[in-house]
């Protein structure tokens, strides 16, 4: 399963959610007719389960577009735009006030209202500043990646604890070293670009 997904999403045959489905179809063949050991009396129970996990994922995600409405409205992209505009002639300074912007916004929101917000309001400040679109875009990404592991919103943690049966502070106990680990991944391509724009120019 796996090796599965990770093939057809690297070779653009089907988008994340797809793949999400067609894992599902696949473990319920598997469970039901093969290893025999998913009698289809526990299907309702799980697709009730199942249920109530995608409910609290879509909450989420409602109050993080009621959130996303407010901002727009209350003409918050443009205040940051004249607040990144004295950071334009340091790109390293200006990618780190960027990221630093992006991970207190990803706490609150969830990524597709982050992405939709301030992609349109940073992506003419990157250009004038001369910082590559590709470079800006990794970081850009991998920082709402981080926001998913990241209280109070935090998609992924909700589902984990919904699944698990464990509460939020449990899981934030063992999830801290490897959220400040990324963070100081994020750091280190902040300060050194060629991280990512290296491998970059071997790809292409």
């Amino acid at each position: 399963m796996p090796l599965g997904i990770i093939g057809v999403l690297k070779f653009g045959i089907f988008t994340p959610t797809e793949a999400g489905v067609a894992a599902c179809v696949y473990a319920f063949v598997i469970g039901c007719f093969v290893y025999r050991e998913l009698p289809l009396k526990q299907l309702y129970p799980l697709l009730v389960a199942a249920a109530k996990s995608t409910a609290v994922v879509v909450f989420l995600i409602a109050a993080a577009l009621v959130s996303a409405w407010l901002i727009t409205t209350s003409e918050v992209p443009a205040q940051v735009g004249a607040m990144l505009s004295p950071f334009m002639d340091n790109k390293i300074v200006l990618m780190l006030v960027i990221m630093v912007l992006v991970v207190i916004v990803g706490t609150a929101l969830d990524f597709t209202p982050t992405l939709m917000i301030l992609t349109p309001v940073l992506m003419p400040i990157i250009k004038q500043a001369g910082i590559d679109p590709v470079y800006f875009g990794v970081l850009f990404i991998m920082n709402n990646a981080i926001g998913l592991i990241t209280p109070p919103v935090g998609i992924v943690l909700n589902v984990i604890c919904g699944v698990a049966k464990i509460s939020m502070s449990e899981l934030m106990r063992g999830l801290w070293p490897f959220l400040w680990a990324e963070l100081i991944v994020l750091f280190l391509l902040v300060l050194f670009p060629s991280l990512v724009m290296v491998p970059l120019r071997w790809l292409i």
